[in-house]
């Protein structure tokens, strides 16, 4: 029976049946609060202090049981997930939590949208700010630490294509020349920096305090591809100056980032360098963990697989882990497999996969977290 296989939908493709005796102590031992602990003399696991491996969970699912019993059976106890319409409420948010729970799996990410006329400094911007708050507050009732968002004049994702990768995989390629010269939309309109710096700081200053007060922090992450201008505006996230700048607006710790080593490497920026910067300040508060291969930095890059690309990986690992990172990673943009192209449809980037690929990129993932505890710890 072919399952749909989304950016959002990872584990849709997982066998059911009743959960083990043992699943019980492992989902505690895997949400306990205890440091990395040694299994006899055998590899380091999460904990307190280090990094959370996670992945997305389909929060619409059918059984709530299928979703997290497929996160816990490859070892993953932690989950995000784009997040429902405006606004959320604690009544609305607090049985999704519970369910999630039920099955070992801490939810640590919603993504919110939904407010585009406070992106464009529109009239009705204060209602849409209104809503956004109400739904920190409640992200904050239910125990949801961090509420990721977006926040483009416009994501030029024209400029993706597929390509063919080892043994026919599919790979995302990402050129500016295909849309450089694209018009705007007339629903949004060209906006230059000054304008969307102005826009995003008014929202900052409304919501900050009231994250804060809710224990909540917030994750913008950067323009994803960085192109410079995207259909006549410009980004504020398309470059390292620009996250800089993006803490510097309120200064505190429920201000803070997306930090994508891959998007640093599509920059031309060094990724561990990045990590230490905003790590030590305490401003990553959500990670996305991927390896682009790099042509010409801004404009032409490849997105292949995990293992192949121009960042070094476990020295980015290594650095959260020195820095005690303890928020969700998430090892997102899985490659075009054979496997998910028969249990398909796969939606989301060109050349893109879905749970074969993800299943892959997370793996490869623990391993380099194992590692990096390894050598920090001996």
């Amino acid at each position: 029976m072919k399952s749909e296989l989304t950016r959002r939908g990872l584990i849709q493709g997982i066998a059911s049946a009743a959960i083990a005796p043992a699943f019980a102590p492992l989902a505690a031992r895997a949400q306990s609060d205890a440091k990395p602990s040694w299994l006899g003399n055998g590899m380091p696991q999460e904990g307190a202090d280090t990094p959370k491996i996670a992945s997305s969970i389909n929060l619409k699912a059918e059984s709530m049981e299928h979703e997290t019993r497929g996160l816990v059976q490859i070892g993953v106890y932690h989950a995000l997930s784009s997040g429902p319409a405006l606004p959320w409420t604690a009544e609305l948010l607090q049985p999704v939590v519970d369910k999630v729970k039920a099955g070992g799996v801490s939810l640590g990410n919603l993504m919110i949208n939904g407010f585009p006329k406070t992106i464009y400094g529109l009239p009705g911007r204060d209602e849409e700010i209104e809503k956004v708050k109400q739904s920190i507050q409640a992200a904050g009732k239910v125990g949801i630490p961090v509420v990721e968002y977006n926040f483009y004049a416009h994501r030029a994702m024209e400029g993706y294509f597929e390509e063919t990768g080892r043994g026919g995989a599919g790979l995302t390629g990402s050129d500016y020349d295909r849309m450089k010269d694209l018009p705007p939309l007339p629903a949004e309109g060209a906006h230059n920096l000054d304008e969307m710096w102005a826009n995003i700081s008014y929202f900052l200053k409304a919501v900050i305090p009231v994250a804060e007060k809710a224990n909540v922090r917030m994750a913008l992450h950067p323009n994803d591809p960085p192109y410079p201008v995207s259909r006549g505006s410009q980004q504020i996230m398309g470059t390292v100056d620009g996250w800089k700048h993006l803490i510097g607006i309120v200064d505190s710790p429920s201000n803070g980032i997306t930090f994508d080593c891959g998007v640093t490497r599509e920059m031309g920026e060094d990724p561990v360098t990045v990590c230490h910067y905003f790590g030590t300040r305490d401003r990553i508060n959500h990670m996305h963990y991927r390896n682009p291969h790099v042509v010409k930095p801004y404009v032409n890059y490849v997105e292949g697989f995990i293992d192949e690309g121009d960042v070094n990986l476990l020295a980015v690992m290594r650095e959260l882990v020195k820095l005690k990172y303890s928020h969700e990673l998430y090892p997102e943009h899985p490659r075009g497999l054979d496997y998910d192209r028969e249990h398909g449809p796969i939606g989301g980037y060109p050349g893109g996969g879905g749970y074969a690929g993800n299943l892959y990129d997370i793996a490869y993932a623990k391993a380099m977290l194992q590692a990096a505890l390894i050598l920090e710890r001996g």
